[in-house]
């Protein structure tokens, strides 16, 4: 697939590499040289230089001719601009990254004027995602797959646990729930395991279960069942405001702490009914003082990564029930994670595998079939959602008759708005969505991949 993307800044840059990953023809248009001639040695790719909005540039980038336009700017007024212009010059399908919400607000009315087809907002991205993780506080991450009816959850198994040491085939009997684990997280390593694999305490478990069943699990578990009832959030930002605003629709109570003067003004009038207060969040007296040690959780979102990493390790320090950290360089990911970091969320991050779904779900109407694409693990594994059509091989057979290529677990059946979570004796049949769990090196486009030929022929 042929993708044109413009604006080499975080977003962009991030889509580059994940696309180029895939596969697809990419050309980048930026208007700083130096920026794209970086990320040309980095990353094989084709670049032009110049304004992305302008007709001239586009039609040097051959944006006429390509699948997808993708505007990445850091201004929403030239992204949407650029989507128009691919438009008129025949570019199949455009996705604008908009962040004002008085634009975004007026998509459905306005997307077919403006030549969009799909408006990705980080900020209210994000703040969806940390909502709700603070639904279920035990989790330190949530994916939703067949229209919300099933999700993949991430939480760490605590030593006093009683499914520790326990076989992943005794897990039903033991909890009572129908679940299913689909990778592992131990130490540095992913497992994608079966019946065999023996949990261990400390393991970050990747759990598949119908929405239905999330709050069992956490019974079953014996996991914190505490209800949020007041939210600390650090950082007046575009996202604070629309996280408060969901958290005060659901009678939870916010206090916001913002350094800027005029900031808070602004804040203290678009939500009346929060706390808002004007101060340094970094300054551990003021955070002392406003009773960070009695809230049930604290959320940082200033736009320094450093300062949110302080105070998310001195929340947790204090033994802050739930604490979420926003991070931008997602890259030392890996290095926060045993100093007490564990619930991170990336606007970046959100915004670029929005996109990556929306690129692959193309890629079923033009003949694979992946629906849906969340990575898990750190991005060290996958969850794909698939359509079964009439040409996937195993229709009707018996999981346990089919030969699967190793590290690739079926980890929910939707049928028809019926979910089941799947053992041997269950088939696949057409119609069906099936979630596909593998490592992040083995590269799924078509349900067909998922099967071993050279065993099946055995």
């Amino acid at each position: 697939m042929k993708i044109v993307i413009v604006g080499d800044g975080k977003v962009g840059f991030a889509l580059t590499q994940q696309l180029a990953r895939e596969d697809h023809d990419i050309v980048v248009i930026d208007s700083n040289k130096m920026v794209l001639k970086e990320s040309q040695q980095m990353v094989d790719i084709q670049v032009v230089h110049g304004n992305g909005a302008s007709p001239v540039v586009q039609s040097a980038a051959s944006v006429g001719e390509s699948d997808l336009m993708i505007a990445a700017t850091s201004a929403d007024e030239i992204n949407l601009l650029c989507c128009i212009v691919a438009k008129k010059l025949g570019c199949s399908h455009t996705i604008a990254r908009v962040r004002n919400p008085e634009y975004y607000g007026q998509f459905f009315l306005l997307k077919d004027e403006l030549g969009l087809n799909l408006m990705i907002n980080p900020e209210r991205a994000t703040a969806s995602e940390i909502f709700r993780l603070l639904q279920f506080p035990s989790f330190l991450k949530r994916d939703a797959f067949a229209k919300g009816r099933v999700e993949i959850v991430e939480v760490v198994l605590r030593p006093e646990s009683h499914i520790v040491g326990k076989l992943l085939s005794e897990l039903y009997h033991t909890v009572k729930v129908k679940v299913l684990v689909c990778a592992v997280e131990r130490g540095n390593d992913v497992v994608i395991p079966d019946g065999s694999f023996r949990l261990q305490a400390g393991d970050k478990l990747y759990v598949t279960a119908s929405s239905g069943d999330l709050a069992r699990l956490i019974r079953s578990l014996h996991l914190n069942q505490k209800k949020i009832k007041n939210v600390m959030i650090i950082g007046g930002s575009r996202i604070a405001v629309y996280l408060a605003m969901a958290l005060l629709d659901e009678g939870v109570d916010v206090k916001l702490i913002e350094i800027q003067k005029e900031r808070c003004r602004q804040l203290a009038e678009l939500l009346p009914k929060a706390t808002v207060i004007f101060a340094d969040g970094s300054d551990r007296s003021i955070l002392d003082s406003e009773g960070i040690d009695q809230t049930d959780a604290v959320v940082t979102l200033t736009d320094i990564d450093e300062e949110n990493l302080i105070v998310s390790m001195y929340a947790n320090y204090l033994k802050v029930p739930k604490v979420i950290t926003k991070i931008n360089r997602t890259e030392y990911t890996e290095v926060f994670r045993d100093k007490g970091i564990d619930c991170v969320v990336s606007p970046k991050e959100l915004c670029t595998n929005d996109i990556v779904r929306y690129v692959r779900a193309m890629g079923n109407r033009t003949g694979g079939a992946v629906v849906a694409l969340h990575r898990i693990v750190d991005e060290k594994a996958e969850a794909l959602e698939f359509r079964a059509s009439e040409s996937f091989r195993g229709l009707g057979q018996k999981l346990s008759d089919l030969e699967l290529k190793p590290n690739i677990l079926l980890s929910c059946i939707n049928r028809r708005g019926k979910i089941i979570i799947p053992s041997g004796n269950d088939a696949i049949e057409k119609g069906d969505t099936v979630i596909v769990v593998t490592t992040a090196d083995r590269f799924i486009n078509d349900l067909n991949d998922i099967l071993d030929e050279e065993k099946g022929l055995l």
